[in-house]
């Protein structure tokens, strides 16, 4: 499941949810983004898609996921809008037979997300208002999966 949305979510409702009724899984993995306030650089994180569009993207690269990793599920939540600092930004699960699988399919969904996936952050602060672009880390963290 890919859902954008531009409201709050709960990561430990939707784990637990995720988790039921689960009888051939032995992995679950999840990571949870949190907007940060970089102490106080940034008041409110902006994050802009193509909602049919973006969906799409990302849904293929879940799909390409589920298949190199052997998944038996993923799940993305990725705000878009207006977002406060402390607040979920995204969430990705994976269920997978073994801890190794799930945990690499988690990692390569959130680096393909903070470098390749079509969404645009902005951060608002005292200062004004920035773009902000994948870093060199980021672009480097992707790559190793090539």
């Amino acid at each position: 499941m890919i859902r954008l949305t531009d409201q709050p979510f709960d990561p430990g409702a939707e784990l637990t949810r995720f988790c039921q009724g689960r009888n051939r899984t032995g992995a679950v993995a999840s990571f949870v983004g949190l907007a940060r306030g970089d102490d106080g650089e940034a008041a409110v994180l902006e994050l802009e898609a193509y909602p049919g569009f973006t969906q799409g993207e990302v849904g293929k690269m879940a799909a390409a996921a589920a298949a190199r990793f052997d998944l038996h599920e993923v799940t993305i939540i990725h705000r878009i809008g207006a977002i406060g600092v402390g607040d979920a930004i995204v969430l990705v699960l994976t269920a997978a037979a073994h801890r190794r699988e799930a945990f690499d399919a988690c990692d390569f969904l959130m680096d393909y997300l903070k470098s390749r996936a079509p969404l645009w952050k902005k951060e608002h602060g005292p200062e004004g208002s920035r773009w902000v672009e994948p870093t060199a880390r980021d672009m480097a963290d992707v790559q190793r999966w090539e």
